[in-house]
């Protein structure tokens, strides 16, 4: 059946109105009043393969697969909402259809209107069947719908399912479908759409050929909204569609509901990006940089009052933190791009990314960045937003008082005095808190008799450096890593505390003020209060003691197994290796250190089979 108005120059009835929204045939609605309003997203949406905007690689294999023959039985549309599923499915149920006088072939070149164009485009072709399984999910439904597929086309060449939402079926409805689905008839097409690819089961997206839409990029978003408001008459910023573009997330559906929202607000004049930025309740892109520049610098007080100011005028804790996450995402992309990296904006944001970038170090931008999501979190859980936001914009302004990263690995080779090559503690040792052991490292040692605690090549774990300025404004000692509370416990002649420090404390983190740990097999009960008491009458200030999750070895545990490693290495040494052959049972029990003036070196050796020599003569 052939719809002879559909060839008409002057197009359908005007009063009719279009899913797909031409915007010719509707340009009447919006300045006459007759009609109702149709909104952008609608009235705008693309009415052939030739207006989808930022799909060109989906656009570009359906045109070779046309041209060629080689077309699917079954296609999968996912993607993020508003990206246009439905609104492929429903080109590619025309194309799939598409018959006008001289081509009687599908074709993706849908201009001219087809013969079967428009009742496709109003949802009321018979041979073009639609299910939306959010709300038809059962697989009563789905029977219901195959029952038709062993049925000829009525009107078309083909009989086209669409199915939106497609993840929503029930296991029973996707097993119903499945048969079919394998081996469809020739005269029956099957085009699914969701955003939850992951929940389909892999048995039904193995049959299909399956199209992933691509969120659109801020620019081609932005250039779009551009002509779109030209067509309609409007003025908006280009600053304003920016932020419109940034806010849709890459949905074109989205970003042109907040048009038609931002529209509405002019009064003839142009729409302001104060203005677009009031209605997203965003705050401004240049006091964002305001903001990081003081937290950056260290400012708290700026910071804080910057901060304060924005929320007062009407931002949004969560989108400030947002922002505030972008700012930093895009510096972090402007260090690692260097003199090539442009903002997608006005000149003044890349400059001065390009001045934050250049006052940090990557290092520093990542854990800027990683402050910024912990902010993003706790304002999302927080009783009061807006202080959880204050108190992420504190910590990034106190991140700015510590080393850069880089710095403080430099600290930590080099000491903390500049002296001591192990960077140790008090007791000459080498550190041992919470990072990576280093190659030679030395551990606690403690005065007088013991030996080593840890030999040269322990497992031993960098301090994290204390700023000077801290260790001023202490009112006891700073004690900023396990090296230096042992040192100082054994300075208090805290054997007992010691004692566990040693044997039964793994530590994941020590620092100043901060001592976690994993607990050894044995650690006394009462160890954890023990500790934050003795830390806290010994420092004057509040210590968090508590445990934690760490793959590290104790002191004790670290001298054990060095001097394992010891006695492996010198129970291998061949002269040594001879001697316990000749002695039966013999082994090396223990080794110790001498000194060189020492006179009468004596060699104990243990005999457990043979007890006619108790020790070996010097000569």
């Amino acid at each position: 059946m052939s719809d002879s108005n559909d060839m008409h120059d002057e197009g359908p009835d005007p009063n009719t109105s279009s899913m797909f929204g031409d915007e010719n045939l509707n340009a009447g609605q919006n300045s006459g009043g007759e009609g109702a309003y149709q909104v952008l997203a609608r009235k705008y949406r693309p009415t052939t393969f030739d207006d989808m905007v930022g799909q060109e690689a989906m656009v570009r294999t359906l045109t070779n697969a046309f041209k060629t023959g080689r077309i699917a039985h079954a296609f999968m549309l996912t993607g993020v909402r508003g990206v246009g599923k439905t609104t492929t499915a429903r080109l590619l149920a025309r194309a799939l259809n598409y018959s006008r006088d001289g081509v009687e072939e599908p074709s993706v070149q849908l201009s001219p209107v087809g013969r079967h164009c428009q009742a496709i485009m109003e949802s009321r072709h018979p041979d073009v069947l639609e299910l939306d399984a959010a709300s038809r999910t059962g697989v009563a439904d789905m029977r219901e719908l195959l029952d038709g597929v062993r049925y000829s086309p009525v009107n078309a060449r083909y009989k086209v399912y669409i199915i939106d939402e497609v993840h929503m079926l029930s296991t029973a409805a996707f097993n119903a479908l499945l048969k079919t689905l394998e081996e469809p008839p020739p005269h029956v097409k099957f085009i699914f759409a969701t955003t939850e690819i992951r929940k389909v089961p892999v048995t039904v997206l193995s049959r299909c050929q399956r199209f992933n839409l691509a969120r659109l990029t801020t620019d081609a978003l932005a250039a779009h909204l551009g002509r779109i408001c030209e067509k309609e008459g409007a003025k908006v910023s280009e600053e304003g569609l920016a932020l419109i573009s940034r806010a849709a997330e890459g949905s074109a559906r989205d970003a042109l509901s907040v048009l038609d929202q931002a529209i509405v607000q002019s009064t003839g004049d142009e729409v302001s990006v104060d203005a677009v930025r009031d209605m997203l309740g965003l705050a401004d892109r240049a006091r964002v940089f305001d903001l990081l520049d003081a937290a950056i610098a260290g400012e708290h007080k700026v910071a804080l009052e910057e901060t304060n100011a924005q929320l007062q005028e009407g931002a949004e804790a969560q989108i400030l933190m947002k922002d505030l996450l972008d700012a930093m995402a895009e510096i972090a992309r402007a260090q690692a791009m260097g003199e090539s990296y442009v903002f997608a904006g006005p000149v003044e944001w890349t400059q001065r990314t390009k001045k934050l970038a250049s006052s940090i170090s990557n290092a520093q931008s990542a854990r800027y960045w990683k402050l910024l999501l912990q902010g993003y979190e706790d304002c999302a859980r927080a009783p009061d937003p807006n202080v959880a936001a204050e108190m992420a914009v504190l910590r990034l302004a106190a991140a700015a008082a510590l080393p850069s990263p880089e710095d403080a690995a430099r600290m930590l080779q080099n000491g903390p005095s500049g002296n001591n090559p192990n960077g140790g503690g008090p007791s000459g040792g080498g550190a041992y808190s919470n990072g990576d052991p280093g190659p030679g490292a030395q551990s606690y040692q403690a005065n007088g008799g013991g030996g080593a605690r840890a030999q040269s090549g322990a497992q031993s774990v960098v301090a994290r450096a204390v700023p000077d300025k801290y260790a001023e404004a202490a009112p006891g000692p700073v004690l900023g890593s396990l090296n230096q509370i042992c040192a100082a416990l054994q300075g208090d002649k805290q054997i007992h505390l010691l004692y566990d420090v040693e044997h039964y404390v793994r530590p994941a983190e020590v620092r100043y003020g901060l001592f976690t740990y994993a607990a050894a097999p044995g650690i006394p009960v009462d160890f954890q209060m023990r500790m934050k008491n003795w830390l806290e009458d010994k420092t004057g200030v509040e210590w968090n003691v508590d445990l934690g999750h760490s793959t590290k070895e104790s002191l004790e545990e670290i001298r054990v197994r060095q001097e394992k490693e010891r006695v492996a290495e010198v129970s291998a040494i061949p002269r040594i290796a001879e001697a316990l052959e000749l002695l039966p049972g013999a082994k090396v029990v223990k080794i110790e250190k001498l000194d060189t003036d020492t006179e009468g070196n004596v060699v104990r050796v243990d005999f457990n089979r043979r007890r006619d020599f108790t020790k070996l003569d010097d000569n």
